[in-house]
């Protein structure tokens, strides 16, 4: 997924500037942002306040769509690096294309992975034709310094394992949850686990203290640690924290995010992850000089010009509370 925001600001993300080192909850509001023609996703983050949560650095909730008169899901190819890029559906589908000739559609449920190391691009689209409703979540995991300039990947994975109770199922996305390990490929301490509840279904589900987590609502109506969740909006939980209580007003769906604190200090803009602006500056320049990236092919249209980088000198974050 793209951050197609053409005034596209560097920021300084990571460290634990805004780490909260005790359960907390703190609800946060997502912005609503243009994606292509008739997308239009609620970003949760980057969020004033609060950069990442774990080792996860972006997150956009989009639908439930009707697109059924749509061209649905059309973004250009454009190009990643220093993150991995982790496509999640509750319906319809989204066909992927990367430079490294991955040609995949993904489904509801089925974890579309890519892994941008050093340089990739890719494209997304609803394929054509398509189903009549959109709705998912895209998000993104920054790599940590030990491990960014890997060779680029795509993973797509159909069989997931779950964590099940009364009323109850998570499945894993990415990391590790109540001893239930997805196969997709991380290098952070991390947990992403979709959960599903039936209407007026209680759980308490096993949290890893040394973690921070936030809670996406996806659907229904929901009470997350005794507050109630809109489908679109998150609630950032801090650490501490060694189980969650979950209610179910109606059947609902969340993401569950979380991870080790991200320790080192990122710069984040537009499509990419670097340590500096240098990075950044000439990560931009390879994406529109020279084929640093690759190229995308079969995409019927043109690849995403960066936007202009702002001269903005960056500043170091706050510390921990």
């Amino acid at each position: 997924m793209s951050n197609l925001d053409r005034q596209a600001a560097l920021s300084v993300c990571g460290g634990r500037g805004f780490v909260v080192a005790e359960p907390v909850r703190e609800l946060l509001a997502p912005r609503h942002v243009q994606l292509g023609e008739s997308t239009e996703v609620r970003r949760l983050l980057p969020n004033l306040g609060r950069r990442m949560v774990g080792a996860w650095a972006f997150v956009d909730h989009y639908g439930p769509d009707d697109i059924a008169d749509e061209p649905g899901m059309q973004v250009p190819p454009h190009p990643h690096m220093g993150l991995q890029t982790v496509s999640w559906l509750h319906e319809g589908e989204v066909l992927h294309r990367d430079s490294l000739g991955s040609l995949q559609t993904v489904r509801p449920r089925e974890l579309g992975l890519m892994t941008s190391g050093r340089a990739i691009s890719h494209s997304e689209e609803s394929p054509k034709p398509h189903a009549r409703f959109l709705h998912g979540a895209q998000l993104w995991v920054a790599l940590p310094d030990a491990h960014r300039q890997v060779e680029p990947q795509f993973q797509h994975h159909t069989d997931l394992p779950t964590v099940t109770a009364p009323g109850f199922t998570a499945t894993v996305i990415l990391g590790e949850l109540d001893g239930a390990t997805s196969p997709g490929t991380a290098y952070t301490p991390i947990v992403g686990a979709d959960i599903a509840l039936t209407d007026g279904a209680e759980a308490r589900l096993p949290l890893d203290p040394d973690f921070e987590y936030a809670v996406l609502s996806m659907s229904g109506e929901a009470e997350v640690d005794g507050v109630p969740l809109q489908p679109g909006s998150m609630l950032y939980l801090g650490c501490g924290r060694t189980e969650l209580p979950l209610r179910a007003a109606s059947d609902a769906g969340l993401m569950l995010l979380g991870g080790e604190p991200f320790e080192e200090e990122i710069v984040m803009w537009w499509n990419f992850i670097g340590r500096s602006q240098e990075d950044i500056e000439e990560a931009r320049r390879g994406w529109m000089e020279s084929s640093r990236f690759g190229e995308v092919k079969g995409y019927d249209g043109d690849r995403l010009p960066a936007p202009e980088l702002p001269p903005v000198a960056l500043k170091p974050r706050g510390r921990v509370r």
